[in-house]
């Protein structure tokens, strides 16, 4: 909650605590001790502005109907003091509670004095937390599941962020292991392919048939003609792929960086292969006796941490397996580099290996609660209509890299971040550049430039904001001036709500509202043409509103624009 929302929750807590012993003293009410109740925000607002359930729960330890009880509470109780005016009983014994001039006022202060801090809080307590997002296989390019992962990852680590983690983003290069082998095997055979022909040499049935491969085995060519044509295999594949591999990785970091997400680190698979890691943690399966060897390969007993099957760690040729290098990369993250929570964005397909990695977490005497993983579900491009599989330019299934040359980064982020992770969605590319209400992005931005537009208009009339006595801003008593100043005061309660739920969707819909609420207010509020403290006040909530917008929208890393 902001200062002021926490404050009036605590006053009136206290309000209410103190009239209950008020009528334990003078004997409306039995001794007893007082059960623990709950102040919360209704979501209908007609009933009141604040809920306690403190009648309802004392029913057993005074031994009296609810109702009776609120009726001794409301006699005994004093607001002087606190964020309200008055009180009401519902019901068989609930207590609405209504909120002074006074706590409107403040929040439009508040909001006015934080600025860009607005909305933040310390609520994570620095916990250290990672967010390994998007992770795509460095071998090909970025597909829309990968635009997806990393609009949510990245929006989660700002949420994260804002309600007071301290937060690490990392992307994890797979460049060792099984599909650097099938990538260097692919790379080989269309280089060969260019100088022998492709009758001449068989292309891997389990390759990768993608035209970036025949692209990096053509570039490779260019640069170095057919001198590798007669080296022996290992020694065309390793040069391929340190050829190649780098540079897919550059490209990966460039459309990512587009796409305004730059990462804390990128952490490289083959250091655990390197630095003896992978080893290390295979130890201690060993030592703990959660491995075994059958049909010459190294088991992992996961069926010990209710896996529907072990898995292999070490394969017959001696490899180790993409699980085996997964488990050394997690206890990095855990016991190397000290992160108390480790959160994993992945596709939905991963769905099985989420209990897998939690319980191999717990098999070398880690805590497989601390890893939680965000599952996404797939996204639809749609067009007129109509599902759309190609990119218009080149031919080809769309790539991270071809959406952002169609859609504005503003519209990408803001539109993967309309669902929760959870929920399949239609990406509809027509709407997502349409320039009216029915773009959500358009229409929230649209809101922030409407507000610096009136500013920019005043100001030519020489009518510029200025500093408002708490008496000016007690004149912002309409219905739409008092629904959007609440919901201005519920910023920072929503970014909670958001990091504690791994769910930056919430603000989006935080958002929304917040233009809808504005848009209301500048039909029906005027600011132009009102007598002069009203017309302060009526800017400063502009201010304030404008203020709140940005925040949002900055933390998602969308702009604010102000003008449209």
């Amino acid at each position: 909650m902001s200062k002021i929302e926490l404050q009036a929750t605590e006053d009136l807590k206290n309000a209410i605590l103190t009239a209950i012993r008020k009528g334990m003293d003078n004997g409306a009410l039995p001794q007893a001790e007082i059960p623990d109740f709950t102040v919360e925000v209704p979501t209908d607002h007609t009933h009141g502005d604040r809920a306690a359930n403190a009648a309802m729960v004392s029913a057993k330890a005074f031994h009296m109907a609810p109702r009776k009880i609120a009726e001794v509470i409301a006699a005994n109780l004093d607001l002087g003091g606190t964020y309200f005016e008055r009180s009401e009983i519902a019901g068989p014994g609930f207590m609405n509670f209504f909120l002074s001039r006074r706590f409107y006022s403040d929040i439009v202060k508040e909001i006015l004095e934080q600025g860009q801090e607005y909305g933040r809080s310390e609520w994570g307590k620095k916990e250290k937390v990672m967010v390994e997002y998007v992770s795509a296989n460095p071998t090909g390019p970025m597909h829309m599941g990968n635009a997806r992962g990393g609009a949510l990852g990245d929006c989660l680590a700002s949420v994260l962020d804002a309600a007071g983690f301290d937060v690490t983003r990392e992307f994890y290069v797979n460049d060792a292991g099984n599909q650097i082998l099938k990538f260097g095997h692919s790379l080989a055979a269309r280089y060969l392919q260019i100088f022998k022909g492709e009758d001449a040499v068989e292309f891997p049935e389990d390759g990768y048939h993608g035209e970036d491969i025949r692209e990096s085995a053509e570039e490779f060519a260019k640069l170095y003609g057919d001198q590798y044509v007669n080296t022996d295999a290992e020694e065309l594949e390793k040069a391929l792929v340190d050829f190649a591999l780098p540079k897919n990785i550059e490209k990966m970091k460039a459309d990512l960086k587009k796409y305004r997400i730059v990462y804390d680190n990128w952490f490289l698979e083959s250091t655990l292969h390197n630095d003896g890691e992978l080893d290390e943690t295979i130890g201690i399966l060993k030592e703990r006796g959660m491995t075994y060897e059958k049909d010459g390969a190294l088991w992992y007993r996961a069926t010990a941490n209710g896996a529907e099957k072990d898995e292999v760690l070490i394969r017959q040729n001696e490899t180790p397996t993409y699980f085996a290098a997964d488990i050394a990369y997690h206890r990095n993250k855990f016991e190397k580099r000290g992160f108390s929570r480790v959160i994993d964005v992945w596709g939905a397909d991963h769905h099985g290996h989420v209990a897998r990695m939690k319980g191999a977490m717990d098999a070398i005497g880690l805590d497989g609660s601390k890893l939680d993983v965000v599952l996404i579900q797939l996204v639809r491009l749609v067009r007129g209509g109509e599902v759309v599989r190609m990119s218009k330019r080149t031919g080809k299934a769309i790539q991270l890299g071809d959406l952002l040359e169609e859609v504005p980064v503003d519209a990408a982020r803001f539109y993967f971040n309309l669902r929760e992770a959870t929920s399949q969605m239609d990406f509809d590319l027509d709407l997502a550049v349409q320039q009216d209400s029915q773009n959500p992005v358009y229409y929230v931005q649209y809101a922030h430039a409407r507000i610096c537009s009136i500013l920019k208009n005043l100001a030519t009339e020489g009518i510029r904001p200025r500093a408002c006595t708490d008496e000016e801003l007690s004149l912002l008593t309409a219905q739409e001036e008092t629904d959007l100043i609440r919901h201005l005061a519920a910023c920072t309660e929503e970014i909670i709500a958001s990091a504690r739920d791994y769910d930056p969707a919430r603000m989006m819909r935080y958002v929304i509202a917040l233009a809808t609420l504005f848009h209301k207010f500048y039909t029906n509020c005027r600011v132009k043409g009102e007598e002069d403290s009203l017309a302060a006040a009526r800017l400063n909530l502009c201010l304030a509103t404008a203020t709140v917008l940005k925040n949002v929208l900055s933390m998602f890393k969308i702009t604010a624009p102000e003008s449209m």
